[in-house]
């Protein structure tokens, strides 16, 4: 299992623990693909950026095209990744939250900054992730 993919399993477990449905890797309407994306049952979204170190997290500058998507935006890194990038302001800290995990699961040592999202982004972005989450299990069955 590779550094990413552990971050991922556990940033996904702690969404559903905080009562999220949430999908890997779903592309928003801006053409830009978010690693994780959930929905809880009052209609908020929330979008983690996985990080699974120091250069994957300096080549990436399209996280912020997310954040007009989402309701909550964290970074999800491992337990080695150097914080200190996260609360630099380019890193938006008033904004974003972080998650720290691995396989097992994971825990927000900074929430994120709530904000409103546009009701027909959302309802869009609502929309598309019914429809990826059962075009997956349509596949998944058909195997």
């Amino acid at each position: 299992m590779t550094s990413t993919t552990m971050i991922t399993s556990g940033a996904e477990r702690l969404l559903v623990e905080l009562g999220y449905a949430p999908l890997r890797e779903v592309t928003l309407t801006n053409g830009r693909r978010v690693d994780l994306v959930g929905l809880n049952d009052k209609g908020d979204i929330v979008v983690v950026e996985v990080k699974s170190g120091l250069a994957d997290f300096r080549s990436d500058d399209k996280w912020q095209d997310y954040l007009i998507y989402c309701n909550s935006f964290y970074f999800a890194v491992d337990q080695d990744f150097p914080l200190e990038l996260l609360d630099e302001e380019t890193s938006l800290p008033k904004v974003t939250g972080i998650i720290i995990a691995d396989k097992y699961g994971g825990d927000i040592i900074r929430p994120p900054f709530d904000r409103k999202v546009n009701a027909a982004r959302a309802r869009k972005l609502v929309q598309k992730m019914a429809r990826v989450g059962a075009l997956r299990l349509t596949e998944q069955a058909l195997k």
